[in-house]
């Protein structure tokens, strides 16, 4: 591929991306207001024409990984897994 195909290419994905955190901010700023009119109306499941929009609280649990290497080293490095991956950036 030519260097002039792939600055293009690297441009528009650049302006792509810059579109789709503009859209992320706008949707998560539409999310805030349609839960806080949920919690305002204090229901965790609200119907809207044909729509149903649910807000509800659920609970997970997770191994605290930083307390599991304290306390007990030895079994955090068995139990530990390494992956590799690569990481695509436009600088």
């Amino acid at each position: 591929m030519e260097n002039k195909n792939l600055l293009e290419k690297v441009r528009t994905y650049r302006e792509l991306q810059m579109l789709i955190k503009q859209l992320e901010e706008k949707a998560d700023g539409l999310k805030a207001e349609i839960t806080l009119e949920m919690d305002t109306r204090q229901t965790d499941n609200i119907t809207v024409d044909v729509f149903t929009v649910k807000y509800t609280a659920y609970t997970s649990n997770r191994v605290d990984t930083t307390a599991l290497k304290k306390e007990l080293p030895d079994i955090a490095k068995r139990f530990t897994k390494t992956t590799a991956a690569r990481r695509f950036s436009i600088a």
